[in-house]
């Protein structure tokens, strides 16, 4: 039983810590959110459900085999400051509310999905940390991977639903100017991840 809380408790830790650090992931679900309303936040905030699982296979089947993975997560770090470039620039060009009134979909899925399939943060973590838990899990307890992937995930994505709900609530500030600032600001805040992913993509691959 002790076991079983202990790994509860530290999958929920995991999981909060990842939900309310401050990543492209979060700013997409705020993004979202002030454009398209609490619906498309939360899209968002379900992408690591769709996105983790491969991930997480892929870790736990090469953790104990691969050595070096830096190649492969500098890959990931440049395709992903290639696509925070786009979502940047989408943001900081943005000049106001146009919302439903040509029936278009946000596709804020989709956009949750691409931009944390090609973060490296879940990579990283599920190589470096997630995978030798789940792993060491098993060994003591049958359910022990369930009970921490279900500590990790009620939190990570509850944490950045939560966080869509009350983004949302600020839909009246559509129209105003403070509005496209802050979306321009956010806008802004993607580029820098962007130039962070690029560095780190670099110095992966050992450019820098």
């Amino acid at each position: 039983m002790k076991s079983e809380l202990s790994l509860l408790v530290t999958g929920a830790l995991f999981g909060l810590s990842g939900g309310l650090s401050p990543g492209p992931l979060l700013m997409l679900v705020i993004t979202e959110s002030l454009k398209h309303g609490t619906g498309a936040g939360i899209k968002v905030a379900m992408a690591p459900l769709i996105t983790d699982a491969p991930i997480l296979l892929l870790a736990v089947t090469v953790v104990s085999q691969l050595k070096d993975i830096h190649f492969v997560l500098g890959l990931i770090s440049l395709g992903g400051a290639c696509y925070l470039v786009y979502l940047g620039y989408e943001s900081v060009v943005f000049r106001g509310a146009e919302l439903a009134t040509d029936g278009s979909r946000p596709k804020s899925l989709k956009k949750g999905i691409i931009a944390n399939f090609l973060n490296p943060s879940p990579y990283l973590f599920w190589f470096s940390i997630g995978a030798p838990i789940v792993i060491k899990a098993a060994g003591v307890r049958p359910l022990g991977p369930v009970i921490f992937i279900c500590g990790l995930y009620l939190l990570l994505v509850g944490s950045k639903v939560v966080v869509a709900v009350l983004t949302a609530k600020s839909r009246r500030f559509l129209k105003s100017r403070g509005y496209v600032f802050t979306i321009r600001i956010l806008g802004i805040v993607l580029l820098l991840f962007a130039a962070v992913f690029a560095r780190d993509g670099l110095r992966f691959l050992g450019v820098l």
